[in-house]
C-alpha cells in the first residue's frame, strides 16, 4: 500500500465541514486521503466520526450472514474459494434446506442482527433456488422480523421482481473493485453485469447493498473509483472487505494491506458515501486487528459472527467491543416487536 512521505495540504476537519455541507469529494480528494501519511490518521479518523455521528450518532447495526449455498460455483473469480479454479478446502453443498435456513434466523435474532443475510454460491440463482427464497422469506419475517438480505449472484429483472414481491428488502451484490481492473480478478462474467443486477433490484423497489474487497493488488485510484461508483449508483449499504488470501486460490499469498491504511480506507469510503451504512465486513479481524474499535468511528455497521467460509471473531468480543466504545446496537422495529412477544 502506498505510503506517504509528506504531510499533506488538507485540514480534514475542515473538510468533513464542507462534506456535511453536500459537498462530494472529487477522485484526486478521495486519493489524498488513501495516500495520507500515518500521522494525521487520528484527525482523518475524527473528521470521518464527525460525519457518521452527525447521520448515525453512536448506533451501529449488526448483520448476519448465512452461507446457504456453498462451493460449486462455475465462475472463476481469482479471489473466492468458492469458485471453480479455487482448490481451497472449503464445505461444498446445494441449497440448505428449511430448518437450516429458520435456525440461521434465529442465530441472526438471538444476535441481536438487524439483518439476516441469505447469500448462495452461484452464477445466478435456479428456479429451485428463486422458489425456496421466495417460500421462505415471509416465514423469517413473520416469526423473527428480521430485514432480509439475499446475495445470489447476477439477477434477472423478473428474478428481482420476485425477491421484492416476497419481501426481501436488499440485494447484494458487490462490485468488489474499478471497473478498469475488474478483468484482472475474474473473467466469466464482467463490471457491467455487476452494474446491471443492481439496476434491476433498484428497478423492482428493494435496497442497493454492494461494496467492494481491498486488497487484491488495485490501486488507490481504483479503490477510489469504486467508492464514487457505489455513491453514483445511489447505495444504501456499503460492505467493506479486505482481503483475506485464502490458500489455493489464485490470488493467495502475503499482503501489503496494514491496519493504518485499512483505516484510510474506511474514513475515505466515508467521506465519498456520508449517510450510507458502511459495514466493515470480511478481514476486519486479520488486518485491522487491534485497531478494529478505531474503524467504527468511519463505519456503522458489521458483520457479526462468520463470513462465507472464514471465520470471524466471537459474538462475545464484539458486543464488549460496542460497551467499551460507548456505541449501542439498533434493530428493525419488527424484529424488536418479535423478540418482545418471545419474552412475553
Amino acid at each position: 500500500m502506498p505510503t506517504a512521505v509528506a504531510p499533506s495540504t488538507t485540514n480534514w476537519n475542515e473538510l468533513a465541514d464542507r462534506v456535511l455541507d453536500g459537498y462530494q469529494l472529487t477522485a484526486e480528494e478521495a486519493v489524498a486521503i488513501l495516500r495520507s501519511p500515518d500521522e494525521e490518521l487520528l484527525d482523518l479518523l475524527a473528521a470521518a466520526y464527525r460525519v457518521r455521528r452527525h447521520y448515525f450518532g453512536k448506533t451501529v447495526q449488526l448483520y448476519f450472514l448465512m452461507n446457504a449455498k456453498s462451493g460449486l460455483c462455475p465462475e472463476d473469480c481469482s479471489y473466492c474459494s468458492q469458485s471453480k479454479v479455487s482448490d481451497a478446502e472449503i464445505p461444498r453443498y446445494n441449497l440448505l434446506n428449511r430448518e437450516k435456513l429458520m435456525a440461521g434466523a434465529a442465530a441472526a435474532a438471538e444476535r441481536q442482527a438487524k439483518t439476516y443475510c441469505i447469500v448462495i454460491s452461484a452464477r445466478g440463482p435456479s428456479e429451485r433456488e428463486i422458489k425456496a427464497i421466495e417460500t421462505i422469506v415471509p416465514e423469517i419475517k413473520q416469526k423473527y422480523g428480521l430485514q432480509i438480505c439475499a446475495c445470489l449472484g447476477l439477477l434477472t429483472p423478473d428474478q428481482a421482481d420476485r425477491l421484492a414481491a416476497c419481501g426481501v428488502n436488499k440485494v447484494n451484490h458487490n462490485l468488489n473493485t474499478s471497473a478498469e481492473q475488474y478483468g484482472n480478478i475474474c473473467s466469466t462474467h464482467t463490471y457491467q453485469d455487476r452494474v446491471d443486477t443492481l439496476k434491476a433490484v433498484r428497478t423492482a423497489g428493494m435496497e442497493l447493498c454492494s461494496g467492494g474487497i481491498v486488497g487484491m493488488g488495485e490501486q488507490p485510484r481504483d479503490v477510489v473509483s469504486m467508492a464514487i461508483e457505489l455513491r453514483d449508483l445511489g447505495v444504501e449499504s456499503i460492505p467493506v472487505n479486505f482481503f483475506n488470501p485464502i490458500e489455493g486460490t489464485p490470488l493467495a499469498g502475503p499482503t501489503e494491506l496494514t491496519p493504518n491504511y485499512c483505516l484510510k480506507v474506511l474514513a475515505m469510503f466515508r467521506l465519498v458515501n456520508p449517510d450510507r451504512e458502511l459495514r466493515i465486513a470480511g478481514g476486519r479481524e486479520m488486518h485491522l486487528r487491534s485497531l478494529q474499535p478505531l474503524g467504527l468511528y468511519a463505519a456503522n455497521s458489521v458483520f457479526v459472527g462468520d463470513y462465507l467460509t472464514t471465520k470471524g471473531q466471537l459474538p462475545e468480543s464484539d458486543y464488549a467491543m460496542l460497551r467499551d466504545m460507548g456505541f449501542e446496537v439498533t434493530t428493525s422495529v419488527e424484529a424488536e416487536t418479535a423478540r418482545a412477544a418471545a419474552n412475553a
